[in-house]
């Protein structure tokens, strides 16, 4: 397939109908492992292109668990991308991790059990590390960028994802910071790693809308949808200010993440 796009976004609901993007064309792209979320939105940024990927489909119709994950980073890599953007919603473990701060996820903790994990499941064994599993200069620029924005964020924390589409009980909440989780939520994986084999740098922003269940902090509706709406404008703005920012050669070791990777 020819290439459209050297960045995605994944999430970031609104962001592909603001007035930062110029539209150009839905794309319904086939892959090995069935259906992506939707159709793939490719946009114009300023003379450059920009694809946009409902991760819970138009209208927000797929629960976490049931995400293709797989085809929709495989349809990714088939339109060119290098770069992904990856937007989410994330319950707060700690006190000063507040409802409308942004953490950039630099770990993660895996605690799904529903998942296909990799685009590897034989005959050809592949083993990528997951050391750092996120894109090092991708978190740089984000955290230079809400820096500068005057964001309120955090830049490194561990994200520990569950399947969902429940919330945690007190006591997985609880247990989660003793395992030294920072902020909990449903998609990270296994979207981060199939990037990783995919050879595409990836990045999460998440957006704390709430404490979890851990803290005696109760939150209302009205609350979240607040909260959330404030998210959603500095998501714009981070946006904004970090596409201008990917561009050169990459150097960083997602590039070859499967360099001395297969058995």
């Amino acid at each position: 397939m020819e290439a459209k796009a050297k960045i995605a976004i994944i999430g970031g609901t609104g962001l592909a109908d603001s007035n930062l993007f110029k539209f150009i064309e839905h794309i319904e792209v086939k892959t090995p492992f069935g259906k992506p979320s939707g159709k793939i939105t490719i946009t114009d940024f300023n003379g450059t292109m920009v694809a946009f990927l409902p991760r819970h489909g138009a209208g927000h119709v797929i629960p976490p668990h049931k995400v293709n994950y797989r085809a929709n980073i495989h349809a990714l890599k088939e339109l060119g991308v290098e770069h992904i953007l990856a937007f989410t919603a994330v319950g707060s473990l700690r006190d000063d991790m507040k409802p409308g701060d942004i953490v950039i996820p630099d770990q993660f903790i895996d605690m799904t059990k529903r998942r296909e994990l990799t685009f590897y499941d034989g005959p050809k064994v592949v083993h990528i590390s997951a050391a750092d599993p996120f894109c090092a200069n991708l978190r740089k620029l984000a955290a230079d960028v809400v820096k500068k924005l005057g964001i309120r964020h955090h830049g490194n924390g561990t994200y520990i994802c569950v399947d969902g589409p429940r919330f945690s009980t007190r006591a997985e909440s609880k247990l989660w910071k003793i395992m030294k989780a920072d902020v909990v939520g449903m998609t990270l994986v296994p979207e981060a790693q199939l990037a990783r084999e995919a050879e595409i740098c990836y990045l999460s922003v998440s957006s704390v809308t709430d404490y979890d269940v851990w803290a005696d902090k109760p939150v209302n509706a009205s609350d979240i949808i607040e909260t959330m709406k404030k998210n959603s404008e500095n998501v714009v703005y981070i946006v904004r200010e970090i596409i201008p920012l990917i561009k050169g050669k990459r150097v960083c070791e997602c590039a070859t993440a499967l360099k001395n990777a297969e058995l």
